[in-house]
């Protein structure tokens, strides 16, 4: 049973215009352990806010550089973080996700604000406002899958250009890009971008206004709010048709809006033929397996079919390695190659699909303005973003990578890529569900791609927004991965799932861990145990 965006929403105020943060403004960020949370915090603060936070859940990876920031964290919820004893506001708004509205509209903190006239809004909005604080514009990158990695290597090439964009990932960047000490989901930046992955939940990305977006892949998932792969066609195409030219920017001549798409994906293409009277400009991009494909015939076929707006163009590339070094494609595009002598490009990440997101974000760059000059140099030293094919240690000879995959798709091109790059290896895939509606609506297809792997281990579920916790359980996937051939059991929390793998595990084993939760834990606390760190009992 699906609910409206409006009911995940509840309590928060309707989504308006971006507006500049005043400064001294006072922001509450209730639930500030999550990522987005996180880079609403930071990007608030550098914009002149004042802010707090609160969660219950207690340092994460992503509240490290909020504390570093001097923000104020309080490891409790309390109505008296947003009212005083008098009754009074002691801030101006609250900022929250809709991971918590979703469940707990009623939330104290929620409550107190609103009795006391406190404007309660989503943390998407803060991120929004914090762009329009410098003026700059906004650059989104939504999809099922692929977003974090394309937003980031987005970051990084228009970085690389001399652009110094603003940015909010919801992965950790490495700390050369977030441009601080510590790895952080956010990079303050005084160019004219503000790069944002756009997450199309329950409409999330509705504050992000983009100049230019980029649609990397159009899949049924979260059942909870889209009913099937049109239900999400339809948000992307609504989100897109709000578009702006330049980006709220005012240059002499203004810019239409623009749309980077990846042709390649039968959603996207979807997406494309319901904005057929679209005016914004279109930059296609495919990614061909045939080694001896004739480039510049397929982006003249590919404009001609899609991109009937002046100005629309297209970036192609044809795969030419896909081995244990990484990924290399030849590419045609505006201002990148000639016929017959396209441009090599080539990356260290692992996988297919790593390399199709590494030119979207070349296509975006260039839609942005930047030097192609810059940019083919720098396209292969972008090295990831946290939790994607994360090597995080290989002890005894047995591999441990994390991975934040939790969509069928996502996890098979995944696998694809661990043998890729660990060929011959026998493969444990650690699967932490996130959510129990999507574990149930998707099971036989998570247990048909976790069922490709030698081994499997179900995580708990992290159940995030559910507020039916017993429609599905790990040992209900477990027993289906089993009943398919691979032998797999559920471990139970993540840190006993740790424990449970150690035992387990033989030299020689590639342990791949996944999921949106606290599966990170898993993966590190499994090194911990192989370098004898944590005892086995």
């Amino acid at each position: 049973m699906t609910r409206t965006f409006e009911e995940i929403a509840a309590g928060l105020e309707p989504v308006r215009d971006s507006r500049p943060i005043a400064a001294g403004e006072r922001i509450h960020v209730v639930g500030i352990g999550g990522s987005a949370s996180a880079g609403a915090a930071l990007s608030a603060a550098a914009a002149g806010a004042i802010v707090t936070g609160c969660d219950t859940g207690g340092p994460s990876q992503y509240t490290q550089p909020a504390t570093a920031a001097g923000i104020a964290i309080d490891w409790q919820h309390d109505a008296a973080h947003v009212v005083g004893s008098n009754g009074r506001p002691l801030v101006d708004r609250v900022a929250v996700t809709k991971a918590l509205t979703s469940v707990r509209p009623d939330h104290p903190e929620l409550t107190a604000a609103r009795d006391a006239g406190i404007v309660a809004e989503s943390v998407q909005q803060v991120i929004a406002d914090a762009a329009a604080t410098n003026g700059q514009r906004l650059v989104g990158i939504t999809g099922t899958h692929g977003k974090s990695t394309t937003t980031g290597w987005l970051v990084h090439l228009l970085a690389a250009a001399g652009r110094d964009p603003s940015a909010f990932v919801g992965a950790l960047l490495p700390m050369s890009l977030a441009g601080g000490l510590l790895s952080s989901t956010t990079r303050i930046g005084e160019g004219p971008e503000f790069v944002v992955e756009a997450d199309e939940y329950a409409g999330n990305f509705d504050p992000y206004r983009a100049w230019l977006g980029v649609v990397v892949s159009a899949e049924w998932d979260h059942p909870d709010v889209f009913a099937d792969r049109s239900d999400v066609v339809a948000t992307l195409a609504g989100w897109v048709r709000r578009f702006i030219a330049s980006g709220g920017v005012a240059p002499a001549s203004a810019e239409r809006p623009v749309l980077v798409a990846n042709v390649g994906d039968e959603g996207v293409v979807e997406l494309l033929e319901t904005l057929e009277d679209w005016a914004g400009r279109r930059v296609l991009v495919d990614l061909l397996d045939d080694s001896s494909a004739d480039l510049t015939a397929h982006r003249r076929r590919l404009v001609e079919r899609f991109g009937r707006v002046p100005g629309s163009t297209a970036l192609v590339g044809r795969v030419v390695s896909l081995d244990a070094a990484g990924a290399a494609a030849e590419i045609l595009g505006p201002g990148i190659g000639g016929s017959p002598a396209p441009a090599l490009v080539a990356t260290p990440l692992a996988g297919r699909h790593m390399l199709l997101d590494g030119l979207l974000a070349l296509a975006a760059a260039l839609a942005c303005g930047a030097d192609p000059a810059a940019l083919l140099p720098a396209f292969g030293a972008f090295g990831g973003v946290g939790r994607r094919l994360e090597l995080k240690g290989d002890v005894g000879g047995v591999v441990v990578l994390d991975d934040y995959g939790h969509h069928p798709t996502a996890i098979r091109a995944t696998f694809e890529a661990v043998r890729q790059r660990y060929p011959g290896r026998r493969l444990w895939a650690v699967y932490e569900p996130l959510t129990f509606h999507r574990t149930a609506a998707m099971l036989d297809a998570f247990a048909d791609v976790l069922a490709t792997a030698e081994r499997a281990a179900i995580v708990d579920i992290w159940a995030v927004r559910d507020p039916d916790t017993t429609i599905v359980s790990a040992a209900d996937l477990a027993r289906a991965v089993d009943a398919r051939g691979t032998p797999a059991l559920a471990t139970g929390s993540a840190e006993a799932s740790a424990a449970t793998l150690a035992t387990l595990v033989e030299p020689g084993d590639v342990v791949l861990v996944m999921g949106g939760g606290r599966s990170y834990v898993t993966a590190e606390q499994l090194v911990e145990r192989l370098r004898g760190e944590i005892p086995t009992a």
